[in-house]
């Protein structure tokens, strides 16, 4: 998994599509579908804090964890502005370790896929089964095959905003499911009106169904129901994204 160093200072002006408040809205609804809203919700891969902070500004106690201690000041920064009260700490998936148990554990915006290895996706989901009480649910969800192969391909991208200009290449390998991307930035020197350059290499694995709900088995978490995003109908054949929900069973 990437830890989008310099990635963090222009990923809320990237993301401003996102729309935390109403995927917040949409990840409660499932979690009193299929079990009951949390208290404490854990939201791994938290990046700038997105997720973390609505869910708290919706009175539940969170904890954002995030590998990126760059990504992290940024949420910290957001959760300042936003005067919520977020514990987040710097540490790998498949290492989380948490002071206690939390009745919620959310992963968005295709941060599974950014774990390309298969065994360090089965520890990072033992961990969150280790920390996740019984009978809780863990929803998350993943860029699909189709989106990798399709969608992302080897095809190029232009993000133009107005303080960030973006070029994003990407270069996908069949075999091995895996999208190299390339993030080309120009980003606006307000001082002074210039631009100016970096780059971000970013790699992405697409899973199989079969191989999440794997994982999730050998981790001691039930698949119970996977929803084309944002909806709660069955994927279809050219779904982008499908959201998974677990449930913790031992």
């Amino acid at each position: 998994m990437e830890s989008y160093n310099q990635f963090a200072e222009v990923y809320d002006k990237l993301m401003t599509d996102a729309n935390y408040k109403g995927r917040t809205d949409y990840l409660l609804k499932l979690f009193k579908k299929h079990g009951k809203a949390p208290t404490l919700l854990l939201d791994l891969a938290c990046g700038t804090g997105g997720f973390s902070n609505q869910m708290a500004l919706k009175g539940i106690e969170v904890i954002g964890v995030d590998m990126s201690e760059e990504m992290l000041l940024k949420a910290r920064e957001n959760s300042a502005a936003l005067e919520t009260d977020v514990l987040f700490l710097c540490q790998k998936a498949e290492e989380l370790d948490l002071f206690g148990t939390v009745d919620g554990v959310i992963c968005c915006m295709d941060s599974v896929n950014h774990i390309t290895d298969y065994e360090t996706l089965e520890k990072a989901f033992k961990k969150v089964s280790l920390f996740l009480e019984k009978d809780c649910l863990f929803i998350f969800d993943a860029n699909t095959l189709y989106k990798h192969k399709e969608v992302l391909g080897n095809n190029t991208f232009v993000i133009d905003e107005e303080e960030v200009y973006c070029v994003w290449q990407n270069s996908f390998e069949e075999e091995s499911s895996l999208t190299e991307i390339s993030l080309d930035f120009f980003v606006l020197n307000e001082e002074d009106g210039s631009y100016y350059r970096y780059c971000e290499d970013i790699l992405e694995k697409a899973y199989s169904d079969y191989e999440l709900e794997s994982a999730l088995k050998n981790a001691g978490l039930e698949l119970v129901a996977i929803y084309e995003d944002m909806t709660e109908n069955v994927p279809s054949l050219t779904c982008e994204r499908k959201i998974f929900v677990a449930k913790k069973i031992g």
